[in-house]
């Protein structure tokens, strides 16, 4: 019985905990931005938190069965979520962070599980109850509330657009890693890995032709230290193996949580204050997402 509950909760005991560890990240990357351009930064996190994932790999010896049918359509699946998941949505989630405030930002990428669910319609047949898209619904209009007297759209258009082509970037990394899960051909360490080398490799070419480079100071070190050990190679890993038990619309959900969760930081950290609006806003959100995640037996009972 025991062993059945955390067959249940776990997954979604991880990618909470997940989503904490992205939240803080909104705190860290502004002020890193504040001596670093934003690709080279991404880039940096990214590529040190390859190698650590790359050296565990080769640390264990562990082998994946990396000839599957339809080998060459698994590489290219592989190199769309690398681009997509990392060079897209984490890299230009850097620009936008520099453009807009952080609050902002976590507004616009809560579009996110919009796109989710339409592409997951799509292509992997995965079709919301009614009880789920009125969840979306809601936690959508709780998020919109939310940040409702924060968001300031003058002269900010180009880090708005950066930013939902981040978000889109992440709903397509979404779809496409849990497809190459379904095939069982690479565990969730390996994938992580492949899918971040090769983002790092798109944002490395994306840094060198826009940016110039930045020594580091101590301060951005320790920064960027943590958030590739922590807040990159170990919260990606569990990402991607929840996303082998629970529908990418659902864990969209959970991710609408950060809302939360980088409010309260950004009250910690950086001083910004809490309104009866965005209190109200973050109830609506946290009753959509639990909404979105009570399946109805007809889904449960439904083949996948």
């Amino acid at each position: 019985m025991k062993a059945g509950r955390w067959t249940r909760g776990g997954p979604y005991a991880a990618a909470f905990l997940v989503t904490v560890l992205w939240s803080s990240s909104y705190v860290l990357i502004k002020w890193g931005l504040a001596d670093v351009p934003p690709l080279f930064f991404a880039t940096v996190r990214y590529a040190l938190a390859f190698l650590i994932l790359l050296a565990f790999n080769l640390s264990t010896g562990t082998r994946s069965k990396m000839n599957v049918p339809g080998g060459r359509k698994q590489a290219a699946l592989l190199v769309v979520a690398g681009l997509t998941g990392y060079t897209v949505a984490q890299g230009f989630q850097y620009v936008g962070l520099f453009f807009l405030p952080a609050v902002t930002t976590s507004f616009l990428l809560n579009f996110t599980p919009i796109f989710v669910l339409l592409i997951g319609m799509v292509t992997l047949n995965e079709k919301p109850s009614r009880l789920q898209i009125t969840g979306l619904v809601i936690a959508l209009a709780g998020a919109y509330l939310f940040f409702y007297e924060r968001i300031s759209w003058q002269g900010e258009w180009l880090g708005v657009v950066v930013v939902l082509v981040s978000g889109l970037g992440w709903a397509v990394y979404v779809i496409v890693v849990r497809r190459l899960q379904m095939t069982k051909a690479l565990s969730s360490l390996r994938l992580t890995t492949v899918t971040m080398g090769v983002g790092v490799a798109g944002m490395l070419i994306l840094s060198a032709a826009t940016e110039e480079i930045a020594p580091l100071t101590l301060n951005v070190l320790i920064v960027v230290v943590w958030l590739a050990t922590v807040n990159t190679a170990v919260a990606f890993f569990l990402w991607n193996w929840v996303l082998k038990t629970v529908p990418s619309y659902e864990l969209t959900m959970v991710q609408n949580l950060m809302l939360i969760e980088i409010a309260l930081f950004a009250f910690v950290f950086l001083q910004e204050t809490i309104t009866t609006l965005m209190v109200m806003g973050m109830a609506l959100v946290l009753c959509g997402a639990l909404a979105v995640q009570l399946r109805s037996r007809r889904m449960e009972n439904s083949p996948r």
